[in-house]
């Protein structure tokens, strides 16, 4: 997930750089007033959400597979854990019961 990330982020900076050459060379159209910088930023953000989307599949679709055996290696060992509890619990009780009956 980190590569994905960092790869997510050098695309957005790349559009920013590149929306930001055009804006300040007049190619691209100025925001209003003080607004210029949210305006790049936005710009920017708007352009490298599909390139992402396009380029970065992959890359995601490794990180999803990755996130996907983390949760069900978690769901096993949560699992196990329980069936374990639930031994020693029948055992317990089954030691309780013939003790019961010894009496």
């Amino acid at each position: 997930m980190l590569r994905y990330t960092l790869m997510r982020l050098g695309i957005f900076v790349g559009c920013l750089v590149v929306v930001w050459g055009l804006v300040y060379s007049g190619i691209a159209p100025r925001g209003l007033g003080d607004s210029n910088y949210m305006w790049v930023v936005l710009l920017s953000l708007v352009i490298s959400a599909p390139i992402s989307f396009v380029v970065l599949r992959g890359v995601r679709d490794r990180a999803s597979a990755e996130v996907i055996a983390r949760v069900d290696r978690a769901k096993a060992n949560l699992e196990a854990n329980r069936n374990q509890e639930d031994v020693v619990d029948d055992t317990a009780r089954a030691q309780a019961q013939a003790q019961g009956r010894a009496s």
